[in-house]
């Protein structure tokens, strides 16, 4: 067997040469995916301002919510929360007679925001303070709320610091000096702060930042090391955070010689002795250490985390069903195309054991070395598009970190192992009759059930929403392509019974030649089409389930902003003063989060969406009500339901839902509308007074007005803030989303080569086989023009039949997708399919014409 599987292999050497190709591009890619797979699962919030404290208190940043699925023990799942959940101040005192406990404490930051015209204060200082807690925005008092906020300021960005650098410049992150100690940044010129007029301002401020400068509207009366922020006294930290009886976090100082693990073991007693809980959901403590600490300050990182992990596990999956068709398909066509070969060694007196052993050790010798290469290319891959994932600006969340250990490189030899094993599977299978002529009875039965199932998955897409539709549409997908390439050579033998009179009677001696080619081997003319029209299908789907969703949303966002003017830094109290000003909201921007069961399984939906004012509405937005009244959003306790998801919870006006808010707090919201542009806006609206006291900075992302004429120079000069010279519609978007964009924008490309590549590696190996036929037809007669000829029509039939099969496939997930999200057809940008219908048509005839090249046939 040894023998032959050498002589074999030198043999047809040419033939193996796309099965190396395309398990090198596949293990390349697999290891690739598991190496960022593995980074992110090591991933971790950085710890910037608790380095120097061993031990963090802070609230529960996770919401968790147990349900009993169908017949199974109950199941708990969690979500991260991406607003502050804050703790009782009293935890500060019982922390500080922990013993080992040098210094409790304790932590509030809050956004700075430069005064402007018309402010209504001087101090220039802005407390995030929570309507009702302490003055808020668009108070009119001395609460120093200034304006300078810029959008998405307010849009639960899940850190102070990322909410300060969103607003732009003159707008900074605040804490006590006090909690500079638990980083520590020390002094590098003047003094701490002393009174309510003095701050110290971070070296990273830049050029502003010397001692007598004023900034916000405070003098700066030292500079330390560290980040952008400013520092003033605990007593006016606590004022300008605005929220009285609570804290961030307690940063605990141990006593020299106290390890961390006693010092948590000691917190722990202390805090669980006490019974303290956040004031939130009511939750117990978290005592944090280590990379823990982390997720204290950049709250936005470890849900980010969670989501990258969950988009990357998808892909994955979804490349692996892939790689399995590509795979098998290559794999079975090369040893297909050698049935005389194989039965002339059964003539002989070989076993159908030994035949498939030999076979078996020529596949794994390719396979492995070839899984190998794309082992070894994988690491470099990865390090690039980690590089430069890394590099772009406000994609990554601030503060996430992704480890990349060395020993993380060797999930890339695993990866290899599990290709190449998928490979030497595919023999078992290819060669199992060998020597038994059958009628692939079992070959037609499953690809029917696959098509089947697929028709089914679509079907589930339309009574499913969100990321349930798009999921199931994604399964349908595949498992319709897996059936098409079961049914492939069936499928062939009826598409060349269509076209074998046009081809006979219209295309002379090529015409002739093709059907009667076609005929003889459908077996491989359903081979060349599988990956057409995987490579279709799939390119289809994914460009058409974004452009029907994008243009769907941005449909709804132009129809739901009515307002005439978009104004940011300011508040929309300040200008409906204004004369001209018929109406104004402000929009601020936060999360909930959603529990509720899918097939039977919990899970925890967190959703981006907007707070409103009622009474500005008219004008400014419009959700587009289908059911109640809007009026209703004035008080607190209430909430507007998109229609998608009203239907989902049964939900109509007058009954209830619970929802968490960005902190975790339950609340139970009675329905008062539901309407139909929730695309844009998002599955919830709710008034902006039940949203900021659960939001880390409630200021306002911006503020729609409706004007009957005023003058947007006007506006701006009377409030001191930005006009924006056009609106932008409004439009929700989820947390992460960019960073998810871009990884599933990449890894879908990458998709896109390998199954182009299997296209031309499946042609490539088909031309490679059939060489003996070529010069058999020019022995005979043919001319090198006829066999052009007969080659540019196979070419041809290939390329409609598989863009025709690829529709056909696409259409049907795609349709149900769009009819579930958006109650009309798919869309797809007529440039978009130009460049699949030319990407498939040069794969084919690349495909086709380089192995069948003019010199070979002009011999």
């Amino acid at each position: 067997m040894r023998l032959l599987a050498a002589r074999s292999l030198r043999t047809h050497r040419k033939a193996w040469a796309a099965v190396f190709a395309a398990v090198v591009v596949t293990a390349t890619l697999l290891g690739a995916l598991a190496m960022a797979v593995g980074s992110v699962g090591l991933g971790h919030a950085r710890v910037d301002r608790y380095a120097a404290a061993p031990v963090v208190v802070a609230g529960d940043q996770e919401v968790s919510w147990t349900a009993d699925p169908w017949g199974s023990e109950p199941t708990t799942v969690s979500a991260g929360l991406t607003e502050r959940v804050r703790i009782p101040g009293s935890a500060v005192d019982v922390l500080r007679e922990v013993p080992g406990v040098r210094a409790a404490i304790p932590d509030d930051t809050f956004v700075v925001r430069e005064s402007g015209p018309g402010s209504g204060s001087g101090s220039g200082m802005a407390p995030g303070s929570a309507p009702g807690s302490a003055p808020g925005p668009g108070s009119g008092s001395g609460s120093g709320m200034a304006p300078g906020s810029a959008p998405g300021s307010g849009s639960g960005s899940g850190t102070e610091a990322g909410a300060a650098a969103a607003a732009g410049a003159g707008t900074y992150t605040g804490r006590s000096w006090e909690a500079a100690s638990l980083a520590p940044y020390e002094l590098l010129d003047g003094r701490e702060p002393r009174k309510a007029g003095e701050v110290v301002a971070g070296a990273g401020i830049g050029a502003g930042a010397r001692v007598g400068e004023t900034v916000a509207g405070r003098t700066v009366v030292g500079v330390a090391d560290g980040p952008a922020a400013l520092y003033v006294t605990a007593q006016e930290a606590r004022r300008l955070a605005g929220h009285p009886g609570t804290v961030d976090a307690v940063g605990l100082l141990a006593e020299p010689g106290v390890p961390t693990d006693t010092l948590h073991a000691r917190v722990r007693a202390a805090l669980d002795g006490a019974g303290l809980k956040d004031t939130a959901a009511g939750q117990p403590l978290r005592a944090l250490t280590g990379d823990g600490r982390g997720g204290a300050e950049h709250l936005a990182a470890p849900p980010a985390r969670t989501e990258l992990l969950g988009v990357l596990a998808a892909v994955s999956g979804t490349v692996l069903l892939i790689a399995v068709l590509v795979l098998s398909s290559l794999v079975a066509q090369a040893l297909d195309q050698r049935g005389a070969e194989r039965e002339l060694l059964l003539a002989v007196g070989a076993t159908p054991r030994q035949v498939r052993a030999a076979a078996g050790r020529e596949v794994t010798r390719v396979a492995g070395a070839a899984a190998l290469v794309g082992a070894l290319a994988a690491v470099p891959t990865f390090l690039v598009a980690w590089s430069t994932l890394r590099s772009r600006t406000g994609v990554v969340p601030e503060g996430l970190v992704l480890p990349t250990p060395p020993w993380l490189f060797a999930a890339s030899l695993c990866v290899a192992a599990v290709v190449a094993g998928l490979a030497r599977l595919v023999v078992l299978f290819s060669t199992r009759r060998a020597g038994r002529p059958g009628r692939g009875i079992g070959r037609r039965v499953g690809g029917l059930v696959l098509l089947a199932l697929g028709a089914a998955a679509a079907g589930t897409a339309t009574t499913q929403g969100g990321e349930a539709a798009g999921a199931a549409a994604g399964a349908a997908t595949v498992t319709l392509v897996a059936g098409f390439a079961l049914l492939g050579p069936w499928i062939a033998r009826g598409a060349m019974r269509v076209l074998d009179w046009p081809f006979r009677r219209l295309g002379g001696a090529p015409g002739r030649l093709t059907a009667a080619g076609a005929a003889a081997h459908s077996r491989r003319i359903g081979a060349a089409l599988t990956p057409v029209v995987l490579v279709t299908a799939f390119a289809l789907v994914q460009l058409a389930a974004g452009s029907t969703m994008g243009r769907a949303a941005e449909a709804q966002a132009s129809s739901a902003t009515t307002a005439d003017l978009a104004v940011s830094g300011t508040t929309a109290e300040r200008v409906r003063k204004l004369p001209g000003v018929t109406a104004a909201t402000d929009v601020v921007r936060s999360t909930v989060v959603l529990a509720r069961t899918e097939a039977g399984s919990p899970r925890l939906d967190r959703l981006p969406v907007l707070g409103v004012d009622a009474d500005g509405l008219k004008g400014t937005l419009d959700p587009g009500v289908v059911a109640g009244d809007l009026a209703g959003l004035a008080g607190r306790g209430t909430v507007a339901v998109g229609a998608d998801m009203a239907d989902a919870l049964d939900a109509r006006p007058g009954s209830t839902v619970t929802l968490r808010l960005g902190d975790g707090a339950e609340k139970r919201l009675r329905v008062v509308a539901v309407y139909e542009r929730s695309l844009a806006l998002g599955e919830f609206l709710l008034p902006k007074t039940e949203l900021t006291p659960h939001m880390t900075d409630p200021y306002p992302a911006r503020v729609l007005a409706a004007t009957g004429g005023a003058d947007a120079g006007g506006v701006a000069a009377a409030t001191g803030s930005e006009v924006a010279p056009e609106v932008v519609p409004e439009q929700v978007t989820a947390a992460g989303a960019e960073l998810n964009g871009v990884v599933s924008a990449a890894v879908v490309t990458a998709i896109g080569a390998l199954t182009v590549l299997s296209v031309l590696s499946t042609l490539a190996l088909i031309g490679a086989g059939r060489r003996g036929e070529l010069a058999l037809l020019r022995q005979v007669g043919a001319s090198a023009g006829q066999l052009r000829r007969m080659l540019g029509l196979e070419a041809g039939f290939l390329t409609a039949t598989g863009l025709l099969l690829g529709v056909v496939v696409a259409a049907l997930p795609l349709t149900a997708f769009a009819w579930a999200l958006t109650g009309g057809l798919p869309y797809l940008p007529p440039a978009q399919g130009a460049l699949i219908a030319g990407t498939v048509v040069l794969t084919v005839a690349a495909g086709v014409f380089l192995p069948a090249s003019g010199r070979r046939l002009r011999r």
